[in-house]
């Protein structure tokens, strides 16, 4: 039997890959329809997004406040007025939020945004506590003694009609300003003399007012009957303390009554009770 002559290389060639290989190598190359889309699609979505995030539907074009009395939209407007324009997304929510309660007046703030293009800020205010009057302005001030609010002297506010008053009539009492804190311990003392109970001073007053002078510092004032009592100067002896203030208080009513208990109340305009172990009255 003869052998089939075995096929021979050309010398310094290669072997012809069979067609079908050919074909597959070229396929498997070749972007398929599937992949094509998909980064057409790719392609679209990225630059949607882009354009959502910079086009106008994303901006902030509305800021709305709620629960605003005492803060103005001015002081608002100073710290959010910057993110007007901006992209919602952009917009720190908590760096608007330190600023904002920062305000004076401000007690808690939530700061959020709403599509499309609206920026939401709600605040809740402090409570008023007090109102001091100066010789220019009406200051309104929190438990702590910060004052976060002013109006005019004569400035009507229905609103802050149940406060307690303290007419202060110092002339460094213009100088005080929103930002300001009233000294905690005369403050302390001058809302205690405005509860005081007419009764535990002998008097027949039906309630006390409270004004602060250069001379005298606290003077508790009835209108009817008539007459003032000097108490002096609180919150400013270092070497005083809240209990050693209140039984001065106490010792400076007891004399009150003592002399209300020897002369008429309604012979009495002034008392001067300051060192309530020796006490001055005129009629």
């Amino acid at each position: 039997m003869s052998r089939r002559p075995a096929a021979t290389r050309r010398r310094g060639g290669h072997a012809r890959p069979p067609a079908a290989a050919v074909h597959r190598r070229l396929v498997g190359r070749l972007p398929r329809a599937g992949r094509l889309t998909a980064v057409l699609l790719l392609a679209l979505f990225a630059g949607g997004v882009v354009t959502l995030l910079n086009g106008p539907w994303l901006r902030v074009e509305r800021i709305v406040y709620a629960g605003q009395h005492y803060t103005s939209e001015a002081q608002l407007g100073a710290v959010v007025d910057a993110v007007r324009g901006t992209s919602l997304l952009s917009v720190d929510s908590d760096r608007l939020s330190g600023e904002l309660g920062s305000l004076p007046a401000v007690a808690a703030v939530q700061v959020e945004t709403v599509m499309p293009g609206e920026l939401r800020v709600s605040l809740r205010e402090k409570q008023p506590a007090f109102v001091w009057l100066t010789p220019s302005r009406k200051l309104v001030g929190a438990a702590d003694g910060a004052v976060f609010a002013e109006l005019a002297r004569d400035a009507d506010a229905p609103d802050l009609a149940a406060l307690p008053v303290i007419d202060d009539r110092r002339a460094a009492s213009g100088a005080f300003h929103v930002g300001d804190r009233i000294d905690p311990e005369e403050l302390r003392v001058a809302l205690r003399a405005l509860q005081l109970d007419p009764a535990v001073a002998g008097s027949e007053a039906t309630g006390f007012r409270i004004r602060i002078v250069e001379e005298y510092g606290l003077v508790l004032v009835s209108d009817q009957p008539a007459w003032h009592a000097a108490l002096g100067v609180y919150g400013l002896d270092p070497a005083a303390t809240p209990a050693t203030d209140d039984a001065l208080f106490d010792q400076q009513v007891a004399a009150i009554r003592t002399l209300f208990a020897t002369t008429r109340e309604l012979n009495v305009s002034w008392i001067d009770v300051r060192n309530p172990g020796k006490v001055y009255w005129a009629p």
